[in-house]
């Protein structure tokens, strides 16, 4: 009993004693438990050393660190000239610089044939020329009795082929005669007489002879045929991989019909339209007119009337009327319901939505609507308003068809614009409101044909071939 109260009397004076350095703590636990927790000072250390913060977690943020620190090492080594990393650098180098010499090889090469080309073409010209003058200045020798005076006109020889005769009378004179430079009146010869008064009026009536093919020109039946491509010059840029370039079908002032119009189309903000005095200077790259439109074109869908560029509006489906003349915009409207910047487009793409068309009827557009469900509609247009005056609606696909165009109110599509030999595959009478198809051959000559229109002053078909502008004499068969 005494030991036991002994060592509690000790232990409660040690504790008094001991009050100034030691503390203790009572709280409960995470369980809910009481918890008591004494704290004393150390005798001999005069603060605690830092401790081992982090545990696991800093030791394997070292590692990580240092596995990093060995990788940037390795990076920046073989940066700075690691085994092979040279020679890879140089190969790739030189194979580089092998194809664009390659390239500026055939550049070249194709410079020359078509140099030669033109020489050619230069030289059959003059041939053509000297022939021309040499027959001018052959003497026209009279197919018929020389008529005297107060003579009775004798039917043949004044109607003998289409007044040939007649004529070679007024061209040549009195048989040697040699003057070509004009047509001189003959009644010095024959004096005033009735006679020759009566033959004169009989060759007024006379119609002159029509040119070779001009008969067709008078018609506007169905498209028969499409001649081989003529190149005429060749984009200058990357810019002009995709463009578009027509003549004005009914020019004015201040812009003939010869004038040629061009514009590139690759690029965001397409602005430049240029202009060219004819089909020769366009082919020698000499704009005579720059004109910067006041917004920007989109796509290859733009066209030349009335002495105005009709073209869509950039990411939107305004169609636009730029005059010329006053070099501003004349008047825009709104395309209904038509798709644009890429809901519509033709086969081979470039936001071909809206694709604004010429012909001998007026003006056209070719698009499409969300209610015709991609399927082509084809409208008339205004040329003044760009008011829609009527529409028709056809059952060919426009994202099926390379391209499109208007000829005598009939529309026909291309099949493919990079075969190289292609087929017109299908046609639309607006006057009949059926389309049918067909199989006619087209050329694309250069394997990207991302424009085709009429000009149909010239019968011809103005094409964008992958860099190259083109054109294509037509055939149309009678009304």
């Amino acid at each position: 009993m005494w030991p036991l109260f002994s060592v509690c009397v000790f232990g409660l004076l040690g504790f008094i004693s001991g009050q100034d350095h030691a503390a203790h703590w009572r709280g409960n636990d995470r369980s809910g438990r009481c918890q008591y927790t004494f704290t004393v000072p150390s005798p001999s250390e005069a603060s605690c050393p830092p401790a081992v913060t982090g545990g696991p977690e800093m030791e394997g943020l070292k590692a990580r660190l240092s596995l990093l620190e060995v990788l940037v090492t390795r990076l920046t080594g073989e940066g700075k000239g690691g085994p092979g990393s040279g020679s890879r650098s140089l190969k790739d180098l030189q194979t580089a610089l092998t194809q664009t010499m390659g390239e500026r090889s055939q550049l070249l090469a194709e410079k020359e044939r078509l140099q030669r080309d033109v020489e050619e073409l230069q030289k059959r010209m003059e041939d053509m020329r000297r022939e021309t003058e040499r027959l001018r200045s052959r003497p026209c020798h009279p197919q018929t009795p020389p008529v005297q005076p107060n003579a009775p006109l004798q039917d043949r020889g004044v109607r003998t082929a289409g007044g040939a005769a007649v004529l070679s009378h007024l061209v040549s004179g009195h048989g040697t005669q040699r003057d070509t430079g004009s047509l001189r009146d003959p009644a010095w010869q024959y004096g005033g007489s009735l006679a020759f008064q009566e033959m004169k009026a009989d060759v007024t009536e006379v119609p002159a002879p029509s040119p070779v093919g001009s008969e067709d020109r008078t018609d506007c039946g169905e498209l028969l045929s499409i001649s081989e491509p003529v190149s005429h010059r060749m984009a200058d840029s990357i810019a002009g991989k995709y463009g578009v370039w027509m003549q004005d079908p009914e020019a004015v002032s201040p812009y003939g019909g010869n004038m040629v119009w061009r514009i590139d189309t690759v690029g965001t903000e397409v602005r430049q339209l240029f202009g060219y005095e004819d089909m020769d200077q366009l082919s020698k790259g000499f704009p005579t007119k720059v004109l910067l439109l006041p917004e920007s074109v989109e796509s290859t869908g733009a066209t030349m009337y009335r002495g105005s560029l009709y073209y869509q509006r950039r990411r939107s489906r305004t169609l636009l009327r730029f005059d010329l003349a006053t070099e501003s915009i004349a008047a825009r409207r709104d395309l209904p319901h038509a798709g644009f910047h890429g809901q519509f487009p033709y086969s081979w793409g470039g936001y071909t939505d809206i694709d604004l068309e010429v012909d001998e009827q007026g003006l056209w557009v070719v698009y499409s609507t969300s209610k015709a469900r991609g399927a082509i509609v084809i409208s008339k247009l205004d040329p003044n308003s760009l008011e829609v005056n009527r529409s028709w609606e056809t059952s060919i696909r426009k994202n099926s068809v390379a391209n499109a165009f208007v000829i005598c109110g009939r529309l026909y599509t291309l099949a493919s614009y990079t075969a190289p030999n292609t087929t017109v595959n299908f046609m639309f009478d607006t006057a009949t409101g059926q389309g049918n198809p067909m199989s006619l051959p087209f050329r694309n000559k250069y394997r990207y044909n991302s424009m085709v229109g009429y000009n149909p002053a010239q019968r011809k078909l103005y094409a964008w071939d992958n860099f190259h502008m083109v054109s294509y004499d037509v055939t149309l068969g009678r009304q």
